[in-house]
Parts: structure tokens; sequence; C-alpha cells
């Protein structure tokens, strides 16, 4: 569990990411060194309330500090959705970090166990099938006031699949938690 105080400092890292890349040099990781244990992070950006980027590692495959720096930069400059973001728009960036934890397979015997498996607003969701795989975080399926049908049909569609395609018992779906640090 990650304190408030060190929120604020991955907060920090996070808009130094940005930031350097901009002036072409690495943001300063001495006050960060010590999240090196492996961790799944979302970074997500909003400029006037509407999202910007967002982009992440769903699993621990980096130190959380550089995890960060990955993700930050590339939600600033690689999400496809997006045009990269300019020098001028930082100003009017509000960063929003989410410290996963690692996935779990969610064991189900008939698709409508899901139902009772998965509490909104505590558990974001992972689907992997052959076809495509698509993630949402916790704090989504709360912000749009969907229940549980609804968020796994919009995971569904992350993923460019059938809305209902979490019916298919083929396809894994996956739950985390999220500690979540904004500015």
């Amino acid at each position: 569990m990650i304190k408030p105080s060190d929120g604020k400092l991955l907060i920090k890292l996070a808009r130094e990411s940005i930031s350097s890349y901009f002036l072409q040099n690495e943001p300063n990781i001495s006050t960060v060194k010590h999240f090196s244990d492996r961790q799944g992070v979302f970074v997500t950006l909003y400029k006037n309330k509407q999202l910007r980027g967002c982009i992440g590692f769903p699993e621990p495959v980096f130190p959380l500090f550089e995890a960060i720096i990955k993700s930050a930069r590339s939600a600033a400059f690689e999400d496809p959705r997006f045009p990269p973001l300019q020098k001028e728009e930082l100003k009017d960036i509000r960063i929003e970090i989410s410290v996963l934890t690692v996935p779990t397979l969610i064991e189900v015997k008939k698709p409508e166990d899901y139902f009772k498996k998965i509490k909104i607003g505590k558990d974001g969701l992972i689907i992997r099938s052959s076809l495509g795989s698509g993630l949402l975080l916790p704090q989504v399926a709360t912000e749009y006031k969907w229940d549980v049908k609804e968020f796994l049909g919009h995971l569904c569609e992350k993923a460019w699949l059938k809305q209902d395609a979490w019916k298919n018992t083929n396809n894994q779906i996956y739950k985390f938690q999220a500690q979540i640090f904004k500015e």
C-alpha cells in the first residue's frame, strides 16, 4: 500500500517525465528509486476534465518508478486516440495514476457467475481472447454508473469484441484493484 504522501511523489514523477521529454532529457528519479517493486500502473491524462491520454502496464513488468515514466510519456505522446501532447498543453493537464494489484483470473462455471464475483468501484477488468484483449480501470464503471453487465459489455468493446463476448467462457476475464492518486 502506497501512502498518500508517496502518491504525490509519483504524480510529480509522471509530470516531470512528460516535461523532461520536451527538454530531451530524463526525469530526476533520486526521490523515487525506492519504488523499485514491480507493479502494474496506468497513467491517465485529463485536459478540461476530458480524457487526453491513458496508457499503462497491466502486469508488473517494470519497477514502479520506471513503469510510471514509461506510462506517462506514452499517455502524453503515443496514445493512438489522441495527437501527441504539445508543450503549451502541459499546464492544462491533470494527471491520475492507478497503481494496480496483480490481475487474477475470475473462475466461473457459467457466465452469470461474473455478476457475483465483480465489485463495481473496486475491481478493474481485463478480457483476453484469441481475437484481442482489453482493460478498463475500476474507476471507469463508477464514473459512468455502469452495473456489472454494462461493465462487461464495455470491456468487450474495448477489446474489439462483440458486447456479449464475456458470455463465451473461452474468453478469460481477470480482475484487479487499483490505488488511485490524482492531482
